[in-house]
C-alpha cells in the first residue's frame, strides 16, 4: 500500500515534468499581465484609483452574469461587506459550514455577529441542505418575523454556503430552505470563479457573493477579490463602505459613514484585467489536468478523485482525493507525498475546532470530522503554460 504513494509521487512529478518539488498551486502568466501592468506604472495610476479597476469590475461582472461587481482588498474584505450591506448585525447568528477557511467565520465575526457551523455534504464538501433543515426545525423558532435560534435567543440571520475547492453546492434546496425561513443567502465564492451551478454562475444566487484573487486562486491579482450582486442600490453602498464613504465633492474631504479602505489598487486590477482573459484557458487546462489524475489514481485501491457534480461545472481550483478511512491514514499519506517532492495538504480544520469559535451554536458535524480525516489537496497548477512564479 505504502509503495502506491510513492509511485503516485514519482508519477506527478513526472506530469509536471519536473525532478524538483510541485508545489500546490502557483499563478500562471502567460498572457498580457507585464502589458497591462507596465501601462499602468508609466501612467502613475498605480494606486487606488484608475481605468483598470473599472474595466476589471465590468469584466467580471459580465462574466458571472451579475449586474455588479464591486473590486476590493481582498476576499476576507469582499465577505465583510457583503454580509454588512445584507443587513447582518452584532449578536445575530450566521449559518455556515463547518468546513471551510477561517475567514468565513472571521468576516462575520467583524461584525460583532455569531458564526454558527453545520455539517456538509460528502457528495459536494458545500452545505447539506437535509441536514441543515432537520437543524432548524430542530432549534428554530419564529419570533416576531424572524427565525430565532431558541436556545440562545439570537436572531438568526443570513446562511453563507461556501463552494469548496470550487464544486458548487447544491443551490436550488438551499435557496428554497432560506425563503422559507427568511434567511438571506451571502455566498462564498472565494474558491470558485469559473464555477457554474445549472448554467449559473457561483456567487449570483445569494443577495451578495465574494470572490478572492489571492496568489493561490485560479487567478490572481496579487492579492484582492470582488463583491458580486444583482442589487444595483447595495453594489452602490458596497462601493461606498468600501472607499472611506467618501461623499464626492472637487475638493473638501467629507465621509458620511464609518467605512473601510479596502480598495483594491489599480496596478494590481491591471493583473486582474489580464489574467480574467486567461480565464477559460486556465479551465481547459484544469478540467485536462483531472483527466490526468484519474489514470494515475487507477491503480490506488480505496481513493477517490473528487469530481464535479452532474448539476455543475467546477473550476477544480484544488485537485482533491479522498482517501477510504479504513484502508489509508490521512498523515501517513502526506507525510510520503511531502518527502517525496509532492506538496499537499489536509483540509482545514473544522471550525469548532479552532479556540476563537469553540463555543459557537453547532449541529452534528459527523460529516465535517469524517472529511477532515479523508481529504488531500494535490498540486493542481495547469499542466501548460505556467511561468513557476512564487506567490
Amino acid at each position: 500500500m505504502i509503495r502506491e504513494w510513492f509511485e503516485l509521487a514519482e508519477n506527478i512529478k513526472k506530469m509536471y515534468g519536473s525532478e524538483g518539488a510541485i508545489a500546490l498551486h502557483e499563478p500562471t502568466f502567460d498572457g498580457k499581465e507585464m502589458e497591462y501592468v507596465n501601462d499602468c506604472i508609466q501612467s502613475g495610476w498605480v494606486s487606488s484609483v484608475g481605468k483598470y479597476v473599472i474595466d476589471f469590475e465590468k469584466q467580471l461582472a459580465s462574466y458571472a452574469g451579475v449586474k455588479r461587481a464591486i473590486a476590493v482588498v481582498n476576499g476576507t474584505a469582499a465577505l465583510h461587506i457583503a454580509l454588512k450591506i445584507a443587513g447582518v448585525k452584532e449578536q445575530d447568528e450566521v449559518l455556515m459550514p463547518a468546513l471551510t477557511f477561517i475567514a468565513t467565520a472571521n468576516a462575520v465575526s467583524y461584525l460583532g455577529a455569531v458564526p454558527h457551523f453545520v455539517d456538509v455534504s460528502t457528495l459536494t464538501l458545500g452545505i447539506d441542505p437535509d441536514k441543515l433543515e432537520k437543524h432548524i426545525i430542530q432549534i428554530g423558532k419564529f419570533k416576531d418575523g424572524h427565525l430565532v435560534n431558541r436556545l440562545t435567543g439570537r436572531i438568526i440571520r443570513a446562511v453563507v454556503p461556501m463552494h469548496t475547492f470550487g464544486h458548487p453546492v447544491d443551490m436550488d434546496p438551499l435557496l428554497d430552505i432560506c425563503n422559507r425561513y427568511g434567511l438571506v443567502i451571502i455566498e462564498d465564492a472565494a474558491e470558485s470563479l469559473g464555477s457554474f451551478y445549472k448554467g449559473k454562475h457561483t456567487g449570483g444566487f445569494g443577495l451578495a457573493g465574494a470572490l478572492s484573487f489571492n496568489g493561490n486562486k485560479i487567478i490572481t491579482t496579487g492579492g484582492g477579490g470582488a463583491i458580486l450582486t444583482n442589487d444595483e442600490q447595495l453594489a452602490d453602498h458596497a462601493k461606498h463602505l468600501t472607499t472611506t464613504a467618501k461623499i464626492p465633492h472637487k475638493w473638501d474631504y467629507r465621509h458620511d459613514e464609518i467605512a473601510y479602505n479596502y480598495r483594491m489598487p489599480n496596478i494590481n486590477a491591471a493583473l486582474g484585467c489580464a489574467q480574467l482573459e486567461r480565464l477559460p484557458y486556465f479551465l481547459e487546462k484544469k478540467k485536462n489536468l483531472v483527466k490526468k489524475y484519474q489514470e494515475i489514481l487507477k491503480p490506488i485501491k480505496g481513493v477517490r478523485l473528487l469530481t464535479e457534480p452532474e448539476s455543475s461545472s467546477s473550476n477544480y481550483w484544488l485537485q482533491t482525493i479522498i482517501l477510504d478511512e479504513d484502508s489509508y491514514n490521512r498523515d501517513d499519506v502526506l507525510e510520503i507525498l511531502l518527502k517525496n517532492g509532492v506538496q499537499a495538504r489536509p483540509v482545514w480544520t473544522p471550525l469548532d475546532g479552532l479556540s476563537p469559535y469553540s463555543g459557537c451554536p453547532k449541529d452534528d458535524l459527523s460529516n465535517t470530522y469524517l472529511l477532515n480525516r479523508q481529504i488531500i489537496n494535490i498540486p493542481s497548477t495547469p499542466l501548460k503554460g505556467e511561468h513557476n512564479v512564487k506567490t
